[in-house]
């Protein structure tokens, strides 16, 4: 697939290890300053701004959706991608890719944990960005605890303190491990918080088992059906509540699939292996349906097998 390349601002310089450190080091409140003094935008752009006329409104490249990228990934412990079992480890690289996709044109904003946002924040990446904390990360990548899913990330009101826009939650559930429940519990009771601010919170379900002793999420439409329907019920509201959902093992079946809920909702990368272009594929069906809002994409975008951060990113805005 060919890959347009719209003209993009100047990329932010490479993050500097002197300064970061010398700032969390010797300044640390300069996260929070920071954070006070980011340009903050809406979750959704609208179409053309009011007080311009026709000819001269300033139209976003994909009015009503969103493209953020996810890099919360450490902190669960999960730092493969394909066969390179440490290479989201190096932080340097990771913050230099991240401040690379989020400089391209049409990319929304990010996903991430605590400690890579207040990374952000102090390279000034994060301006006019939808900035999402990542909120439970307890289920580390192939512990016997990792579908007890405690909230060790951002707290409601985190977020709140540092004017960010959102949260996510991942919820994954198997009948066969008591974890799941304490996870259910947590994640609705999280909902409700985060309503009670009215801030939106991205909830990603999944229905998963143990495979050989590995846990592994049920990609096929009747499970994806079902943790939709269990995902979409949680909390005293929905009204702030999106779904974070993947492609189905058959992308035939997201037309059903989406039916499910008429909550907003967002695709997910997930594992696409070496084949990108497949991906891209799968995604621009899926975004056809009327509940899908966006993506939200992190490895397949930051560690493309080509090694072409921009290009990646670009064709995925491009689907939108």
């Amino acid at each position: 697939m060919t890959r347009a390349r719209p003209t993009a601002p100047a990329t932010p310089a490479a993050p500097s290890v002197r300064d970061l450190v010398r700032l969390r080091a010797e300044r640390p409140e300069a996260i929070a300053e920071a954070a006070a003094r980011r340009k903050r935008r809406p979750l959704l752009r609208a179409a053309d701004t009011a007080d311009t006329s026709a000819s001269e409104r300033a139209r976003p490249p994909h009015p009503g959706r969103l493209m953020i990228i996810a890099a919360d990934h450490p902190a669960r412990g999960a730092l493969a991608v394909g066969d390179r079992a440490l290479a989201m480890a190096n932080r340097f690289e990771l913050l230099q890719r991240l401040c690379l996709a989020l400089s391209r044109p049409g990319v929304d904003g990010v996903l991430a944990s605590a400690d890579v946002l207040d990374d952000l924040l102090l390279l000034g990446a994060l301006e006019d960005k939808v900035v999402m904390g990542s909120m439970n990360r307890g289920g580390l990548a192939g512990a016997t605890f990792e579908l007890d899913d405690r909230f060790t990330g951002h707290r409601p009101e985190d977020l709140v303190r540092h004017g960010f826009d959102a949260g996510k939650l991942l919820l994954r559930i198997d009948h066969d491990d008591p974890g799941s429940l304490d996870t259910l519990h947590a994640a609705a009771r999280t909902i409700d918080a985060m309503a009670a601010h009215r801030l939106p919170v991205f909830v990603e379900p999944f229905l998963c088992g143990r495979v050989d002793g590995r846990l592994r999420n049920d990609l096929g439409a009747a499970a994806v059906i079902t943790s939709i329907a269990i995902a979409s019920g949680l909390a005293g509201t929905s009204a702030y509540t999106w779904l974070k959902v993947p492609v189905t093992e058959d992308p035939d079946d997201m037309a059903q699939v989406m039916e499910t809920s008429t909550l907003p909702a967002v695709l997910l990368g997930g594992e696409v292996g070496d084949d990108l272009d497949g991906a891209y594929g799968k995604w621009r069906e899926a975004l056809r349906l009327p509940t899908v809002r966006g993506l939200v994409v992190g490895r397949s975008l930051l560690y493309p097998v080509d090694g072409d951060v921009a290009g990646a990113v670009d064709t995925a805005v491009s689907l939108l």
